[in-house]
This record gives C-alpha cells, sequence and structure tokens, in this order.
C-alpha cells in the first residue's frame, strides 16, 4: 500500500515483519515505539497490539508468519532488523507470486530462504521505550510526532499539565532515563530516517529544529560519542 497511511491500533494471531521500500514509518506498541528508513524492518511477534504510521509518504510491505516456523525465544519481543537486499526482493517476489498463483513447490522455497534471511538478518537497537503513565505518554507522543519543536522539559510539561519536577520524576520511575536523554533518542531516531535519504547535515539539523549544522552534532556527540557522520554509518 502507498499513501499517508495510518493503521490504529490492533492485534493478530501471526507474526509480522513490516518495513517500506521508500519513506520511514513509525510502529508502535504498548511498550516501544520504532521510527525506521526503509532499510530497516521491524519483528511484530503473534499477539502483540501494534500501529503502524507513515512519517512521510510510504509504500508499506508486510509479512505474515505462523508463530510456529520461528520458535526461538529471541523472536518473542519486538525488535528491528537490518533488512539485506535478498530478503527485501524475496518479501517483493513474494507478493507478485502469490498474486498470480505461485505454484507451492515455488512458495515452499521461497518460504524456506525468507525464513534463512530473518535468522540471518543484524538485530539493531533503535527502539524507544514508551511509558504507561497517562500524562508522560501524553507528552511523549507529542514529542514523537513534533521532533522539531524545541521546547524545554517546563513547555512540555505544561501541555501534559503536569510541573516539570513531575515529570522529570516519571521519566525517571518508568523509563529509567531523564527527559534531555529521551529526547535525543527520538532525535537521533528522526535523525536516521532523513540520513538515510542522503540528506544532507543541514538539511537534518533544519528539519529537526536546530538553528545550524554544528549545534545539531553537538547534541549527536553529547549522545552517542562520536560525529554524525560516524554514528549514521555505524547505524
Amino acid at each position: 500500500m502507498e499513501h499517508q497511511m495510518d493503521i490504529h491500533p490492533h492485534h493478530h494471531d501471526w507474526c509480522q515483519l513490516v518495513f517500506s521500500t521508500s519513506g520511514a514509518v513509525r510502529v508502535g506498541t504498548d511498550e516501544s515505539t520504532f521510527i525506521v528508513p526503509p532499510s530497516r524492518a521491524v519483528w511484530i511477534p503473534a499477539g502483540i497490539t501494534h500501529a503502524v504510521t507513515a512519517i512521510e509518504q510510504a509504500e508499506l510491505r508486510t509479512l505474515y508468519l505462523l508463530p510456529s516456523l520461528l520458535e526461538e525465544s529471541i523472536w518473542s519481543g519486538c525488535r528491528v532488523l537490518e533488512v539485506a537486499p535478498l530478503l527485501r526482493e524475496l518479501v517483493l517476489q513474494l507478493a507478485i507470486e502469490l498474486d498470480e498463483r505461485i505454484e507451492a513447490r515455488r512458495e515452499a522455497l521461497l518460504t524456506e530462504l525468507v525464513l534463512d534471511e530473518l535468522k540471518r538478518a543484524k538485530p539493531l537497537s533503535l527502539g524507544i521505550a514508551l511509558p504507561r503513565d497517562a500524562r508522560l505518554r501524553k507528552l511523549c507522543q507529542a514529542m514523537l510526532e513534533a521532533p522539531e519543536r524545541q521546547h524545554g522539559l517546563e513547555a512540555w510539561a505544561a501541555e501534559a499539565g503536569a510541573s516539570a519536577r513531575t515529570v522529570s520524576r516519571l521519566f525517571r520511575e518508568e523509563l529509567g532515563t531523564s527527559f534531555a536523554q529521551w529526547r535525543s533518542q527520538v532525535l537521533l531516531a528522526h535523525a536516521l530516517t532523513l540520513a538515510a535519504r542522503a540528506r544532507p547535515m543541514a538539511h537534518i539539523a533544519a528539519e529537526l529544529g536546530y538553528a545550524n549544522a554544528s549545534a545539531f552534532s553537538a547534541m549527536v556527540r553529547r549522545t552517542v560519542g562520536m560525529p554524525p557522520s560516524r554514528f549514521f554509518a555505524s547505524a
């Protein structure tokens, strides 16, 4: 499907691999949100409630699998996976051939190769934890929707109907981090989607509300201990 999608929270009895061949998407669960560019995919186990939103116009691809096909415990939680060129082409080819009534033997061969590629796919730590407290969750969702808003803790807390002190405490208790650290993770996740499209550093900085590329670079260095060019290459 190709549009500005907004798939509301739902769950099903099969596992799902979701990624976009163009455009970034955000996949949200009760506990985390994942912001991924086209070269990444989100693995969603069976029974997990999730929603999918296109950050920009995107062409979504989904792969559904029975839970019994991947019995290892590592598949029991959501995770971000690197989409190798072969895995990407296999998913695209399956979609075409299933529409054309693929023969059973060929479907079995393609499926076996997809499963092998999935097991080889590199996991990536790109999830952003979400809180359960309603006030803090409202604040976090607002920051995810508008990462370019360079508001301080006091301004965000006021919008959520809580004091800055309360919000600061909730971040520590529910997410084990500070407001500034969590916000930096959100900014880095959005920056990765822009970098994946070869956007220049100045453009990424402007998109995220920074006055200049130097200020953005300083945030990246402070957060991950390396310059943006190195961070984007490693991520």
